[in-house]
């Protein structure tokens, strides 16, 4: 008797009954590459309209993750769906050549450039390590089946590549559309380099917490603002601040044009400070006994002169709309080379704009009483100074958020 199976009108076919991709896809891929199917599409649709997908290329460092696969994908299925509708669409990936991982990955391996590795031969180093990673995520992204003409990719290493940068930099130069000049920005002292805003994580930090007083060149003017006469103690605008290794650069002292500032007698002093802080900042001086005698709008103050803590030096009272009462005295110490809301400030009126900062994080050789300081070591060394000048009104410890490298979790430094 026959099989049950043999009378049933079974499908036959030459596919296999197991997928078995993992052997499978690699063939296929061989095949596709051998029947040259990328070249055939394009000369099928050789003469038609174009459609061009301009690839925002990978970083040459790592194998392929999930992003990578995600946007190669994505990007695959548009020009394949455009090559079905009609369009003559070729696909020429690239990958970005330059930047710190690179570097770091060729650092792990030579050492950093200096007197063991030329400056020359670890950027061949670079540009050979760029090239293997390549390598490997074009494999990749063609195991994807991701058509395109992937040997004849861009590389922004390229010297080609280079050159026509620079054209085109000096063509925006001729055209008047660059300016020179300096800008504070997010440097990690371990990279040695610039980072991106994307590049910076926000971690806990411990830093000094000080009050430090800037006292007036000329005390009359500050005090008649108030409706007051005669002065018999010393007038200040005291500020708060977490980086005491920027007060070296202070230019000036900044109010919030709208904010109203507190004229504050205590013992030996008088305090100029916003009035919705004073209480706070009277208990954080330790100030119990004091009086508030009269108050006047930040605006006022503009342009008035004030002694800087510890050099011999004259600087202004500016305004900035940045300044806020949710926290310190309501007076923000301003270093132009050391803040973004510094630099603006300082862009409007004019300020000069001097950086005592090396790449490598410490002061440079001709800054007074703090030469060759790490910057952030030199925190209790210009307490010290402080103290001795007799402008340090408060100090503690706090721990607070604070901008660090993404790559060695270090803190950072504008």
């Amino acid at each position: 008797m026959a099989e049950y199976k043999d009378t049933l009108n079974l499908p036959n076919t030459s596919f296999p009954m197991k997928a078995s991709l993992a052997t499978r896809e690699p063939e296929v891929l061989a095949d596709w590459q051998a029947k040259k199917i990328y070249e055939k599409i394009r000369n099928a649709r050789a003469g038609s309209k174009h459609f061009i997908l301009h690839d925002g290329p990978p970083y040459a460092n790592g194998h392929l993750h999930c992003g990578h696969a995600l946007n190669k994908i994505l990007k695959d299925i548009i020009i394949k769906s455009k090559s079905l509708s009609g369009y003559d669409a070729p696909f020429v990936p690239g990958w970005d050549c330059h930047g710190l991982p690179i570097e770091l990955n060729v650092e792990k391996k030579i050492g950093r450039v200096g007197d063991k590795v030329s400056a020359r031969e670890f950027r061949a180093k670079c540009r050979e390590y760029a090239a293997s990673q390549i390598d490997i995520q074009r494999d990749e992204f063609q195991r994807l089946g991701v058509f395109g003409d992937w040997y004849n990719p861009y590389v922004t290493m390229d010297f080609r590549y280079e050159a026509n940068i620079v054209r085109a930099l000096g063509m925006m130069i001729k055209n008047g559309h660059l300016q020179q000049g300096f800008k504070p920005v997010h440097w990690c002292i371990d990279c040695g380099s610039a980072l991106a805003e994307a590049e910076v994580d926000y971690d806990e930090k411990t830093s000094p917490s000080i009050d430090v007083a800037f006292f007036a060149v000329n005390p009359e003017e500050f005090i008649q603002l108030f409706k007051k006469n005669s002065v018999i103690k010393p007038v200040s605008l005291p500020i708060w601040t977490t980086t005491p290794w920027t007060l070296p650069a202070n230019e000036a002292v900044c109010l919030n044009p709208a904010i109203d500032y507190s004229l504050v007698d205590t013992d030996d002093s008088y305090l100029i400070v916003a009035t919705e802080l004073v209480e706070s900042t009277m208990a954080r001086y330790g100030v119990s006994q004091y009086t508030i005698l009269s108050s006047a709008k930040g605006k006022v103050f503009e342009s008035l002169k004030l002694k800087h803590p510890f050099y011999n030096r004259v600087v202004p009272v500016v305004l900035g709309e940045h300044v806020t009462t949710e926290s310190g005295t309501g007076s923000v110490h301003t270093a132009p080379a050391h803040g973004p809301d510094d630099y603006l400030v300082g862009q409007t009126y004019n300020l000069p704009l001097i950086n005592p900062v090396k790449a490598n994080g410490c002061f440079a050789d001709d800054v007074e009483l703090f030469a060759g300081l790490s910057v952030l070591k030199a925190n209790e060394t210009i307490l010290g100074v402080l103290a001795e000048k007799g402008v340090l009104l408060a100090k503690e410890n706090i721990r607070h958020s604070y901008p660090h490298c993404w790559r060695h979790k270090s803190p950072m430094i504008f």
